[in-house]
């Protein structure tokens, strides 16, 4: 590499790595931290949670920080590399000195770095979205997204309410996919589910034709789910459509829950059914839900500042952040082992995933009931008719 090339690519680094914040050179700030996949293939995610942290952070600063102090945020890009995200995650506790962490995008990002904050007792709320982030419980990880067992149960508490229970399943073989594949597996038979056929594709496959054949001419398979994120879901939703599957219900997964999936499988997918956040429907809420509220306010800020459509990852970084924010203000201390103890205290608080209540023993404190089962009509989300 050339002077001018090694040149800019420090310059680019340098930039990710100066943080965001106004003022965040200021004398007595808050140090938060953030590693998230801003470029890359999960850059669908990355990018709104960058966006999101950006926004409120500059919000909380202009209201007078946390317990009188600004919050100097300090984002790293790890491209969706695991290895970048650990190096970032030792980067930011020995050079930046941050004391909590809320970030990483993806679960194999998140589990590349939770040994580091955990060595150094540093409060890490992920943004991934597998149950393994937080199941076993480790003392300072913390998570905001619905897991993907939770969201194979949303799924089979709706076909069992349609009295479909025999179905195929399409899995990506990425972490994402490969765990939720698994959780279904597992909690199946809770549910009376049978599954008659199991297929998975890569990451970069192109074309799942060939597997939705072999689910196609199974016998008796009354619907299919599709666990899985990225661009993957959304090639398979097409292909469903191509094959003529579209009488057979068809399941994805939270991990496709923004516009973008919808734009990618185009016409394809009208009448897909997937458990997500109650942010992708706030409009449609009654008044009295308790998060209609706090939905319809996020999704008005982040598009006016980013005129794009609001996505439930970037809800998952405001509920994150701000999770952390009341645990700063309760604590009333900038020491990591008490905003840590303060945190996994959080009782009713108001997300854009649902209401989170932590405990000891549950790092993310949402129950079912924070799932909506939405279906696309129109191009645009709906809630699901219960039971049809």
């Amino acid at each position: 590499m050339n002077a001018k090339a090694n040149l800019k690519t420090l310059l680019a680094a340098s930039v990710m790595a100066f943080g965001v914040s106004q003022g965040a050179l200021a004398q007595g700030t808050i140090k938060i931290g953030s590693v998230l996949s801003v470029t890359g293939p999960s850059s669908f995610l990355g990018e709104p949670e960058d966006k999101t942290l950006k926004l409120y952070v500059d919000k909380i600063n202009a209201a007078g920080g946390v317990n009188g102090k600004k919050i100097e945020l300090v984002i790293y890009d790890d491209g969706g590399d695991a290895n970048k995200a650990r190096t970032f995650a030792t980067r930011l506790l020995e050079d930046d000195e941050v004391i909590a962490m809320v970030g990483g995008t993806t679960t194999g990002s998140t589990m590349a770095m939770i040994p580091v904050f955990e060595e150094a007792k540093v409060p890490f709320i992920s943004l991934a979205g597998a149950i393994e982030v937080v199941d076993p419980v480790r003392k300072f990880v913390f998570k905001t997204p619905h897991t993907d067992k939770m969201a194979c149960e949303k799924i089979f508490e709706d076909l069992k309410k349609r009295n479909l229970t025999k179905i195929g399943m399409i899995s990506g073989t990425d972490g994402f996919g490969a765990s939720m594949r698994a959780q279904c597996v597992k909690v199946a038979p809770n549910y009376g589910m049978q599954i008659l056929t199991d297929e998975t594709y890569g990451p970069r496959d192109s074309d799942m034709t060939a597997q939705l054949t072999k689910i196609k001419n199974t016998a008796g398979v009354q619907a299919v789910v599709n666990p899985g994120f990225g661009q993957g879901p959304a090639i398979v939703t097409r292909n469903y459509a191509q094959l003529g599957m579209n009488a057979i219900p068809f399941y994805q997964s939270h991990g496709v829950a923004s516009k973008s999936f919808i734009e990618l499988a185009g016409a394809a997918a009208e009448g897909v059914r997937l458990p997500a956040a109650a942010l992708l429907v706030g409009d449609k809420l009654p008044d009295s839900d308790p998060q209609k509220k706090v939905v319809t306010e996020y999704k008005q800020a982040y598009e006016g500042a980013t005129k794009q459509p609001v996505s439930t990852f970037g809800g998952h970084a405001y509920d994150g952040l701000f999770i952390l924010v009341e645990a700063m203000k309760r604590a009333n201390s900038t020491d990591p082992q008490k905003i840590r103890d303060e945190i996994e205290k959080t009782k009713g608080f108001v997300g854009t995933g649902g209401i989170v209540n932590m405990t000891g023993t549950d790092h993310l404190g949402l129950d079912l009931s924070a799932f909506r089962m939405l279906e696309i009509k129109g191009g645009d989300w709906n809630l699901a008719a219960s039971g049809s």
